[in-house]
């Protein structure tokens, strides 16, 4: 892609969530979803190969019907009310109309069929911005609305995501599916504590970024798409591959690690809020996801693979390691053991 359209592109995806973030008006931040929308459609089809084409067509539908969504439930609710401030959202069709379509946007569970296909046919440093940058501003339209919003509805969603994400990944042998059904899994421990203490889904979401960050540069750097290739990279970095089993752990939630924390936190203000058989059923639902990132981690620590690869191995990196992966990693690592230092 031409450097200069590449920039005009960027500029736009980082104008587009500066809008949405700093809006007051519902109008204003509708502008800023569709300016992001239409900033990274060249990015997901610059390859011009059939499926990242199919990909983009598909994200365009999925992002122009939730936005059009958007926009009629903010109307409803000035037609109501006279009030088209993001947070004097008080009208209840409105307010579940407005869920629906964040649903749509992040890829909640029932809307989350267009994700797993959109992140197959992109590129990994694209997949990385659909899964961290793109998921931003709907995540601050429900953190400004989070105190008209459905409870119950929301938390119908979010143990939803995190039992189909959990369970869809176990068969999948493509690393961008399974970071797709990863996501999916993680947006239900968003969605659950939303309506009880946001800042819990900001700090959440806030990690995920950061290990999701460190996860896909490596294996941008490493180049591995599938499991297969995945278990053939320990000649290449047996540095950086030690430091990808790590995140991938980080990733999964396990303690001393730094993705323990935020699950940590969500499960005692369930608890405060006496929902304990809530916090029960999505701490066992996550151990679906538990197993499928062991999977990965086995296939990273995996110095053979286990039967004879078809395709060309490469026995060496052929650009530099990025100084953000080494970053992004020792934070998704060391963040909760060094936090009580900070």
């Amino acid at each position: 892609m031409n450097p200069q359209a590449k920039l005009i592109f960027t500029v736009s995806l980082l104008l587009g969530t500066t809008i949405t973030i700093t809006s007051n008006h519902w109008i204003m931040a509708w502008t800023g979803l569709e300016i992001n929308t239409l900033a990274i459609l060249p990015l997901i089809s610059k390859s011009h190969h059939p499926r990242a084409v199919e990909a983009a067509t598909k994200y365009f539908l999925v992002q122009a019907t939730a936005s059009a969504l958007i926009l009629f439930s903010s109307m409803t609710n000035a037609w109501h009310t006279g009030q088209w401030d993001i947070a004097q959202l008080t009208h209840p069709t409105s307010c579940l109309i407005l869920t629906a379509a964040i649903a749509m946007k992040l890829g909640l569970v029932p809307f989350h069929f267009w994700f797993p296909e959109v992140l197959q046919g992109t590129s990994l440093t694209t997949g990385l911005i659909l899964s961290t940058a793109m998921k931003f501003p709907p995540i601050t339209l429900l953190f400004l609305t989070s105190h008209s919003l459905n409870p119950s509805m929301l938390t119908t969603m979010a143990i939803l995501s995190a039992a189909l994400g959990g369970w869809m990944g176990l068969n999948q042998t493509q690393i961008r599916k399974i970071l797709a059904f990863s996501s999916i899994s993680h947006l239900g421990w968003m969605a659950i504590i939303i309506c009880y203490n946001p800042k819990l889904t900001l700090l959440n979401f806030y990690l995920y970024t950061l290990m999701t960050t460190a996860v896909f540069l490596t294996l941008n750097t490493m180049k591995a798409v599938k499991l297969t290739t995945l278990m053939t990279t320990w000649s290449k970095s047996p540095s950086l591959n030690t430091a990808l089993l790590l995140t991938l752990l980080s990733l999964a939630g396990l303690p001393p690690l730094t993705g323990f924390m935020p699950k940590w936190l969500i499960l005692q203000e369930l608890t405060k809020q006496d929902m304990t058989p809530v916090a029960i059923l999505i701490s066992l639902l996550s151990l679906l996801s538990l197993f499928f990132y062991l999977r990965l981690v086995y296939c990273t620590a995996i110095t053979l693979p286990p039967h004879t690869t078809n395709h060309m191995k490469q026995w060496h990196i052929s650009k530099p390691t990025n100084v953000w992966i080494a970053i992004a990693t020792t934070l998704s690592v060391t963040l909760l053991p060094l936090s009580p230092t900070l």
